[in-house]
């Protein structure tokens, strides 16, 4: 583990290297799938200052700077669409370019596409609309929005080149083996004093980049508190949040070159979504077909008898069917 490093799920741009524009990274490593597409990210830069061009950064910008623009602290109020100072990246790291970090390459290809959570088929803008509700806390774009399509045009320029139904290698988080007893917040408090707390304080509640009221967000975000994604967000859920920890934290680590072990993931991930923040309303509608719920979704009800701790702390292994 390294010491004194921010551990926190969510970083803002001041503290990532070239988040100002996704940077062209290497392909990676061929998996022998002939489907499977190597990781490339097509250079926003190299677009012409058009229509086009516009379109996209702006949508780019709504990413990367998703509270200066459309944040709770915006002049307008009307535009004040995420509920909380966090930005898109905060998640997708490098406005969603950086491999196995949740990125956004190669995602417009998937919709429309069934999600058990709506039991709907639902299109690439209910999905953003998802992450501005949950994980930012806030309201969805209306239909028609300009900013809506301005962030589609971004997620396309992501997939250029890109067939759908290709596998596109690096798409959302490794495995981490799972643990055979439950994540134990107790023991992740200790890993999150060692790792989190000059970046992200011991109350969890980040560090501002400026002052609250200026739309300007945090250098270090918050990883809980009134300013964080709510209990409906996908990084609520442990085996989520355990995944992103283990390869993309502290800052500096990667999924090739991992800081944490595989228990220090865990049980931080577990402590971290152990504390407060705020709580979505009507979450017993998610996933009318109970047999679609994730083992790990915090929230019930569930289709099963196993009790709610070991729904949001495992283990999660006997609560699966085994396949017939």
């Amino acid at each position: 583990m390294r010491a004194k490093r921010g551990l926190g799920i969510w970083l803002a741009c001041a503290v990532l290297a070239g988040c100002a524009k996704p940077v062209p990274q290497a392909d990676a490593v061929a998996t022998g799938d002939a489907a499977t597409a190597l990781w490339s990210v097509p250079d926003i830069a190299l677009l012409a200052d058009d229509a086009h061009g516009r379109t996209v950064r702006r949508g780019h910008d709504l990413i990367a700077q998703t509270t200066a623009l459309i944040g709770p602290e915006v002049a307008e109020p009307a535009r004040r669409f995420a509920g909380n100072n966090l930005n898109c990246q905060s998640c997708h790291l490098v406005a969603g370019t950086r491999q196995f970090a949740l990125p956004l390459v190669g995602v417009v290809e998937d919709f429309p596409q069934y999600r058990g959570r709506s039991g709907a088929i639902d299109t690439i803008e209910d999905r953003i609309n998802g992450c501005l509700v949950r994980s930012m806390n806030g309201r969805a774009l209306p239909p028609g929005d300009a900013d809506m399509a301005t962030m589609v045009s971004y997620l396309t320029f992501l997939s250029s080149g890109r067939k759908a139904g290709n596998k596109v290698e690096g798409r959302g988080l490794p495995r981490t083996p799972e643990l055979s007893r439950a994540a134990d917040p107790v023991r992740g408090k200790a890993v999150y004093l060692a790792n989190c707390l000059a970046c992200h304080g011991e109350d969890g509640l980040g560090k501002r980049a400026g002052k609250p009221g200026d739309a300007k967000g945090y250098a270090y975000p918050p990883v809980w508190g009134p300013d964080s994604y709510n209990n409906g967000a996908g990084m609520a859920r442990l085996i989520t949040a355990a995944n992103f920890v283990h390869a993309n934290m502290p800052l500096g680590a990667t999924w090739q070159t991992t800081a944490l072990s595989d228990a220090d993931a865990w049980d931080v991930a577990a402590y971290i979504n152990s504390q407060p923040r705020p709580q979505m309303a009507g979450l017993d509608k998610d996933y009318p077909k109970r047999s679609e719920k994730p083992v790990d979704a915090a929230y019930g009800p569930w289709a099963d008898d196993f009790p709610a701790q070991q729904h949001r702390l495992g283990p999660f292994a006997p609560m699966r069917k085994p396949n017939p």
